[in-house]
């Protein structure tokens, strides 16, 4: 049978945004990939890590805008969030989510104390990480399992990965004095936000909360990560200068 030149013209369409359509549905619904720029949430995620963010874990956005469709669970104290910087939507930030609607949160010394309850921090071993350990402290901080959604006879063993326990990083020459407390009430609908490089992060503490309908979803898995990128095209690993050891690992296990 003989085809006009218009169904051949909307066979070729077809075939030219049927791959785009796909896309945009999985990264509309399902997954997006992000860049680590920056140091603020190291010692956990490392620049120019590359993650996979999981957008229906919260549930459903709207396509365009920032309004929820469906919302279908809070998000949890621990998780790493992606969201839109609340003083420029098109800008993106990474941050371990540390309030919920309602916290009272106090920091001193560093240290949080979320609901009159102190999450536990103890130091750690400075050949953890050697090269810097002139420069930085390194610490372990645990959120109580009743503040992360967790019963403590749900963990295996004290090693299984949870959103609960992470390292934290100060400046070794920082100097905390007694008047150095902060205190937060999360407002209705907003998080509280932190970098794990609790003195080099831009966060909450410095620019408020995070509205919820700026929230993206979660950060699950480093799928990629680089020492360094390519000169010309600043967004591509260098393939001679791969984290191998990092490659496809959930967040939680790094």
């Amino acid at each position: 049978k003989k085809i006009g030149q218009q169904g051949t013209w909307i066979k070729a369409l077809s075939l030219f945004f049927s791959p785009l359509l796909v896309i945009f549905i999985i990264r509309w619904l399902f997954v997006e990939p992000f860049v680590i720029p920056s140091e603020s949430m190291m010692p956990n995620l490392l620049v120019h890590d590359h993650v996979l963010v999981l957008k229906y874990s919260y549930g459903i956005k709207a396509p365009i805008g920032d309004g929820w469709i469906y919302k279908r669970r809070e998000p949890k104290r621990g998780e790493i969030v992606v969201f839109r910087y609340p003083e420029n939507r098109d800008v993106f930030f990474i941050k371990r989510l540390i309030g919920l609607p309602g916290d009272k949160i106090k920091i001193k010394n560093g240290q949080i104390t979320l609901n009159e309850k102190p999450w536990l921090v103890q130091k750690k071993s400075p050949n953890i990480f050697p090269d810097e350990e002139d420069s930085f402290h390194y610490f372990s901080e645990t959120i109580p399992f009743d503040q992360v959604g967790l019963q403590e006879h749900s963990m295996k063993s004290e090693n299984d990965a949870s959103p609960s326990q992470h390292f934290v990083r100060f400046l070794s020459d920082q100097n905390y004095g007694d008047s150095d407390v902060s205190e937060f009430v999360v407002p209705p609908h907003s998080y509280f936000v932190m970098g794990d490089n609790r003195d080099q992060s831009h966060d909450s503490r410095f620019w408020g909360y995070v509205d919820e309908k700026y929230l993206i979803g979660r950060a699950a898995y480093v799928w990629l990560s680089c020492v360094e990128t390519i000169q010309m095209a600043p967004m591509i690993c260098d393939p001679l200068k791969i984290r191998s050891e990092r490659l496809f690992k959930r967040v939680e296990d790094l």
